[in-house]
């Protein structure tokens, strides 16, 4: 059963001078790897369908996924290809290591991707900006355009119910203060509030030299103060979607109504897409594979992860199929029960097989959730050890094992644990069904409207 997907009625207008309804023109300013983007082409087909102009400013390689859709389109100068090879040379998760990474990487982008999204924020009547395209709130605010936020994972909106999404998790287990609000006099809340000063501001004051010194070289922007907008951003209490279920992470106590919870933003496969014949045939002449991808996190050493993924699917005893990045290796150089495809769409693989390890994204572990399997993760960076612990703390997966850990015999035990555990195959199938029920681009469309019409 797939989410409903009825077009939201519009109550905004804009109004030409002749007094002539206009069309509301939207900007929507992201970055990042694919999985940054995707969620964002969803958002912005519900908004076109209803009835907005839509625009998305992301990096140039996901034009042809963007205008495939459908939607306008404006390129930025980062290469996310060559960002994520970077970030992974040496290999740690380390948050300040990230952050500094994160500025040697972007400075050299940051004045182009600001021109650009500058020039595609010209003519909107509002901007749509995420995390990664934070400068879009920047520009929004300077041309005094109605803006909403729209997150995939927690890291603006501070709350004691949770930490945030970026920084190492205590004891491999999320501290979740959302029972009830005695809950929230758990020591750990203290914990969870200051997790988001910390991510924020190591993010930040590696970025700020290069994000302000950009700034300054454009006439109508200001730079930001030596704490960033994070603080102006809870006072004033601007609006911020938030991409995911509540089934998965609960709305937290502590958020008012310009924090909403929607449900994930899913961008299900074209529907004339076909899968390779290859892949049918393989899918059907045994029992369902487990699924092994890690998305553009596979640089670094795929030869060596190669052989690693083969020796657990082995030792486990399980078929698998490899999904995109695997450093060369064609089919011909497997075994007959692996097969190995560039790119399928979750949407279509991850319910025909038996188990989904993957790097632990937010959009890849939504799309595993949804398929109502079990999921394991392998964190490499950023928030991917965030939504591992996530799905071991609600049963749906074994514990996630960090990719510097990761070994044949771990993750061997991992998929033993995933496909015979009876107690979590039921978990991961009623969370699934729970998913499947929320239309979460349909309420983000919904709040934008409220929020938006009220600016």
């Amino acid at each position: 059963m797939k989410n409903a997907r009825s077009p939201v009625s519009c109550n905004l207008r804009v109004w030409t001078e002749k007094g002539q309804e206009a069309t509301v023109r939207i900007t929507i300013t992201t970055g990042g790897s694919r999985g940054d983007v995707q969620p964002y082409v969803a958002l912005g087909l519900g908004l076109k369908a209803a009835g907005h102009e839509v625009l998305l400013a992301a990096p140039a390689a996901f034009q042809d996924l963007v205008l495939g859709r459908g939607l306008r389109f404006y390129p930025i100068a980062l290469d996310p290809l060559e960002s994520v090879r970077r970030q992974l040379e040496d290999g740690s998760a380390n948050l300040l290591r990230f952050a500094k990474r994160s500025r040697d990487i972007f400075q050299q982008f940051i004045e182009g991707d600001l021109r650009a999204c500058l020039e595609a924020c010209r003519g909107a009547d509002a901007v749509v900006y995420s995390s990664v395209g934070f400068l879009g709130h920047k520009i929004a605010q300077e041309l005094e355009l109605p803006r909403v936020g729209a997150m995939y994972g927690p890291l603006l909106s501070s709350t004691h119910c949770f930490p945030s999404s970026w920084v190492p998790v205590l004891s491999g287990e999320l501290a979740l203060c959302c029972e009830d609000r005695r809950s929230l006099k758990s020591p750990r809340r203290l914990y969870n509030r200051l997790s988001y000063i910390l991510s924020q501001q190591a993010l930040w004051q590696f970025m700020r030299a290069p994000v302000n010194g950009a700034l300054r070289a454009e006439p109508r922007l200001l730079p930001y103060p030596f704490r960033g907008p994070f603080g102006e951003l809870w006072r004033s209490r601007e609006p911020i979607l938030h991409g995911w279920s509540r089934h998965v992470l609960p709305h937290p106590l502590d958020w008012g109504e310009h924090l909403p919870v929607t449900g994930y933003w899913f961008l299900d496969r074209p529907r004339d897409w076909r899968p390779p014949a290859e892949l049918n045939d393989f899918l059907g002449s045994g029992p369902a594979p487990v699924s092994v991808g890690f998305g553009s996190m596979s640089g670094g050493d795929p030869e060596q992860l190669t052989y690693t993924v083969l020796g657990a699917l082995k030792s486990a005893g399980q078929r698998g199929v490899l999904l995109t990045g695997w450093g060369g290796v064609s089919n011909a150089d497997l075994p007959d029960e692996i097969f190995k495809v560039e790119e399928v769409p979750h949407d279509w693989l991850f319910p025909r097989v038996v188990a989904a390890v993957h790097h632990g994204g937010a959009g890849t572990t939504a799309a595993s959730l949804r398929a109502r399997v079990p999921t394991i993760v392998v964190p490499f960076f950023a928030d991917q050890s965030f939504w591992g612990a996530r799905v071991a703390g609600l049963g749906v997966g074994p514990s996630p094992i960090p990719r510097k850990k990761l070994s044949a015999e771990l993750l061997a035990g991992a998929i033993r644990q995933a496909t015979t555990d009876a107690g979590m195959r039921k978990r991961a199938r009623l969370l699934g069904e729970k998913i499947r029920t929320e239309d979460g681009v349909g309420r983000a469309v919904e709040a934008f409207h409220l929020h938006v019409g009220r600016a």
